[in-house]
């Protein structure tokens, strides 16, 4: 029982970093009918700034732990967030009336530029997160250790995921994304003003991509420049695992892929990990295609 609460939690934290990377697809996916290819190089930039903010400008020598953390992940999100509003408007925007397939070769084009980018910045060998942040202690809860990095993952990710949640059903805004999603022309006719809620859409994915990102560094320290590709498959497959275009859709489906690795690494091999992840999209797709919780469609009368 103490190794299964142990690789529960495993799968819990990297779950809430795969949900956060799935909001960023679904939500541009449910705005524009659009897989943002870039999505997961903006997820690298964002393990890379905080590296550097951790390594160059030796944030943490200067202010407490808390308040580093609390800097890099507001600093993250900034940056990688007016990357992804740079890529709406140089990728996207002028693609927008164009057959889906320009944008689509936009994005993967607009994915090998960041990915080279990086390396060329950084260099092709994998950067290691200094580990003083977290020092390796652990919460005691209910006799289990638990690393306080997982710990702090985990409640991150909630805590953000609950706040975009009530960001899009409560404010203004978010019915403004909402409505964007139903359909562009019939928000328009009602005063929204389209652009403006994609570009939101734009700073919101990227931030919460970004933040993922940082999050992979702390938690497991290694970091590379093509690493935001198979994250961003994951997250991907999170994203119809829950329901693609569906924001609590793309939080459960993170979990629940999260959760399933951790296990299939535990109980059966780690080499099997990734297999069982897409053994069981592929029999998603097979059983509910539309996902576990469905893609939200409006019925148009």
């Amino acid at each position: 029982m103490e190794n299964f609460l142990q690789q529960l939690l495993n799968g819990l934290s990297l779950g809430g970093i795969y949900a956060l990377i799935a909001l960023g697809y679904t939500m541009v996916y449910g705005v524009l009918k659009l897989i943002n290819f870039a999505h997961g190089d903006l997820f690298t930039i964002g393990a890379y700034v905080g590296f550097t903010l951790l390594v160059s400008v030796g944030i943490t020598d200067s202010v407490d732990p808390m308040a580093a953390l609390i800097i890099m992940g507001a600093t993250v999100m900034l940056f990688v967030a007016t990357l992804g509003v740079g890529l709406e408007r140089a990728a996207y925007r002028p693609l927008r009336h164009s057959p889906r397939l320009s944008a689509v070769v936009s994005a993967l084009g607009a994915s090998i530029f960041f990915q080279n980018a990086v390396m060329l910045i950084y260099g092709a060998r994998f950067h290691v997160y200094p580990q003083g942040l977290f020092t390796k202690s652990t919460l005691s809860l209910f006799g289990l250790y638990l690393p306080l990095v997982k710990v702090f993952v985990l409640m991150v990710s909630l805590v953000v995921m609950t706040l975009l949640y009530f960001f899009i059903q409560k404010t203004l805004t978010g019915a403004a994304i909402r409505a964007v999603a139903i359909d562009h022309n019939a928000a328009r006719l009602v005063g929204i003003n389209v652009d403006k809620v994609v570009t939101i859409v734009f700073v919101v994915g990227p931030a919460l991509g970004g933040l993922a990102g940082l999050m992979v560094g702390l938690l497991y320290g290694q970091i590379t420049f093509t690493m935001g590709w198979l994250y961003g498959l994951k997250a991907f497959t999170a994203a119809i695992l829950g329901g693609i275009g569906n924001i609590p859709g793309a939080m459960l489906g993170g979990i629940i892929l999260g959760i399933i690795e951790s296990m299939a690494s535990a109980y059966l091999s780690i080499a099997w990990k990734d297999a069982v992840t897409f053994v069981v999209l592929i029999l998603i797709l097979t059983i509910r295609p539309t996902g576990i919780l469905g893609e939200r469609i409006a019925e148009k009368v």
